[in-house]
């Protein structure tokens, strides 16, 4: 597995020695934001981690080699090729591997990564799920059914504002995955705080969260566990105002026939345009926001594990 598959060195002995790691995404770098923005924030969050207490493990396609731990130059790579990498969710990864391509992992392609490392806590802006009309397109990302089946706590926003919210929740139930709200009980929507849905439980601290995650591994209940933590009020933005943007560029992909794995980036794009940039501001400060939870979440795990698990 050598040849196709990496741990860098750093995430290697952090696992090793039991030390807290938190996985984090790379299509956020080349499909999320502009260069040089998306390098910016890309080291920003691993700076985060790293003052948090835990050691990041960036997961990307590098010259055909899943690699679960990308070093500086290779995050600058990603984000100066920007939307010309491709977009590898599970599917993809033969693929891309095989051809010795470039690949930014998506959720559910990072999820994969993530067990194959031994990794448990990975921490994204929002997840991909049902689209809007899904019950007549189809349209559901691989992000749900990767969480029916990839052992890792996901810390998250919410599912992105532009799906079928209500949807993917009942998507999730039926994969048997359970959705914890951090201190709230309502469904957040990526750029604000509530969707008018609600989480399968509320849990108010990270330890709870931790105890929650290794319970369920100690059951022996595969799959993962979506941790929805609501953007922070400061930045969030007006429903009214998000949902007007959004019905005009689903209007606009619509029109110009953009379905499939091309949607999401286009509609985040757009968004952005409309909303004059204040839509990426509020995603930026989101991820930032998931991440220090991530870490707290991970450190309380490897605490729950040097004791012997959950008593």
């Amino acid at each position: 597995m050598s040849q196709v598959f990496k741990i860098s060195e750093q995430v290697a002995e952090a696992l090793k020695d039991g030390k807290p790691v938190v996985a984090l995404e790379s299509t956020i770098i080349s499909h999320g934001m502009p260069y040089p923005q998306n390098v910016e924030t890309a080291n920003a969050v691993e700076r985060i981690v790293k003052e948090n207490g835990c050691v990041p493990a960036t997961v990307a396609v590098i010259n055909g080699v899943l690699t679960v731990g990308c070093d500086s130059g290779e995050i600058e790579l990603l984000g100066k090729l920007g939307t010309s990498v491709a977009k590898v969710s599970r599917r993809d990864l033969p693929v891309i591997v095989a051809k010795k391509q470039n690949g930014a992992t998506t959720v559910a392609g990072t999820m994969y990564a993530c067990t194959l490392a031994g990794i448990d806590v990975f921490a994204t802006g929002g997840i991909g799920g049902a689209h809007r009309n899904a019950d007549k397109t189809m349209d559901i990302s691989a992000d749900l059914d990767e969480l029916r089946q990839s052992n890792v706590a996901v810390v998250c926003a919410g599912v992105k504002s532009i799906l079928d919210i209500g949807l993917t929740l009942e998507c999730l139930e039926t994969r048997g995955v359970p959705v914890i709200g951090y201190q709230t009980e309502d469904m957040p929507a990526f750029y604000t705080q509530k969707s008018g849905f609600k989480t399968d439980y509320r849990l108010d601290s990270p330890l709870e969260i931790a105890s929650v995650y290794e319970a369920k591994r100690g059951l022996g209940l595969n799959g993962g566990m979506l941790v929805v933590n609501p953007i922070p009020s400061q930045y969030s933005m007006d429903e009214e105002y998000i949902e007007e943007k959004i019905g005009k560029a689903l209007s606009e992909a619509d029109n110009l026939g953009i379905t499939g794995k091309n949607i999401t980036p286009f509609l985040l794009d757009k968004i952005q345009k409309l909303t004059g940039g204040n839509s990426l501001k509020a995603n930026i400060q989101l991820v930032y926001n998931n991440v220090r939870l991530a870490c707290e979440i991970s450190k309380s795990l490897a605490e729950i594990r040097r004791k012997g698990g959950v008593k």
